[in-house]
């Protein structure tokens, strides 16, 4: 398909500075731009390749003012990044979806399923699962009893949900994640040997969540796992039984949260990070990569770094004395040799 600036601006409310008659027919990254693709600009440090792209069409944020000669049309948004996700998003709806049911596949007889069901080849939907409307099912899917599933959730292949999970509406699940495995919980005995700790709560997904592929959610041990509506886990993320994730908070991959947690609204979790069990991670906080958070965190809108966490700007300092640890300690052994000497005479 084929789409003019013309029409581009009108669907993202933009500014045209150039030709408007300009088309496209697919995107590219601004530095590999070609003819006929449309790219966008929101980070400055990549501004020098807009003066160098061939992109026929450039999304560039409405303060963006050039330099020199710029031989791309810009259409001029609120935020350029927010708009070419906005374009993407409505390319990804126009598309074919796949639809009905493909054999052989299996679905409970006491199972329900909405209007313009997709369910993949090898998918298993057991007794009591009711399901909404529009939800596409990809293939090797399994979805145990009395789970719930709302309207346009998309659950793709190798995906696994236990017994009794709630999915809200909107949802999207990608391949291989597993939500309602057992929390990891053994009781140890005089003998060394651990007892398992039955797990015989759920997990509930609210709306508009996406989970990472081959990310995993554990059931609570009694009660629920809450992942709250909106929010965003990447790919390899680990939430433990019992965790409340708040609204719209998103995590990258490799975080694990211990079990009872409870994290906030709006976070935001770099990779590789860590919490450890039973605490409590106020709102708005910034978590950096492999920052291992110990104890409570109480203070809103918080940025911390480091093992054991602390004020982003309190790990810079330290970390330029860590820096200087060779020479420091160079520096302590010739005091300690003067200190012999001065001793000595």
């Amino acid at each position: 398909m084929e789409f003019s600036a013309r029409q581009i601006a009108e669907l993202i409310d933009g500014v045209i500075v150039g030709n408007p008659d300009a088309t496209i027919n697919n995107v590219s990254k601004i530095e590999e731009g070609k003819p006929g693709t449309i790219s966008f600009l929101s980070n400055p440090k990549y501004t020098k390749f807009i003066y160098e792209t061939n992109a026929s069409i450039v999304l560039v944020n409405k303060s963006f003012e050039p330099e020199k000669e710029i031989s791309a049309t810009l259409i001029k948004v609120d935020d350029a990044y927010v708009a070419v996700a906005k374009l993407m998003q409505m390319y990804a709806e126009s598309m074919p979806k796949k639809s009905g049911i493909e054999q052989p596949s299996f679905i409970s007889e006491s199972a329900s399923l909405g209007e313009f069901p997709y369910v993949g080849a090898f998918a298993y939907i057991g007794d009591n699962v009711s399901i909404g409307d529009n939800v596409s099912i990809y293939p090797n899917v399994y979805i145990g009893d009395n789970v719930k599933i709302g309207d346009n959730t998309i659950i793709y292949a190798g995906v696994k949900i236990y017994q009794g999970c709630k999915i809200g509406s909107n949802c999207v699940l990608h391949a291989g994640s597993v939500v309602g495995s057992d929390g990891f919980g053994f009781a140890p005995g005089e003998d060394g040997e651990y007892t398992k700790i039955p797990q015989l709560g759920n997990v509930v997904l609210e709306d508009n969540v996406e989970i990472g592929a081959n990310t995993t959610i554990d059931r609570a041990t009694m009660g629920s796992t809450i992942i709250h509506k909106g929010v965003k886990l990447d790919n390899l993320v680990q939430i433990a039984h019992n965790v409340e994730v708040g609204d719209n908070t998103v995590i990258a991959a490799i975080t694990g949260i211990a079990g009872s947690s409870k994290v906030g609204k709006n976070c935001m979790f770099g990779g590789h990070a860590g919490i450890a069990g039973h605490l409590n991670v106020a709102d708005g906080v910034k978590l950096g990569a492999f920052t291992g958070v110990s104890k409570n965190v109480t203070q809103k809108d918080l940025f911390m770094r480091g093992i054991p966490a602390q004020d982003a700007r309190l790990y810079g300092r330290s970390f330029v004395n860590f820096k200087q640890l060779p020479d420091l300690a160079a520096q302590l052994k010739e005091l300690k040799e003067e200190i012999k000497k001065l001793k000595g005479e």
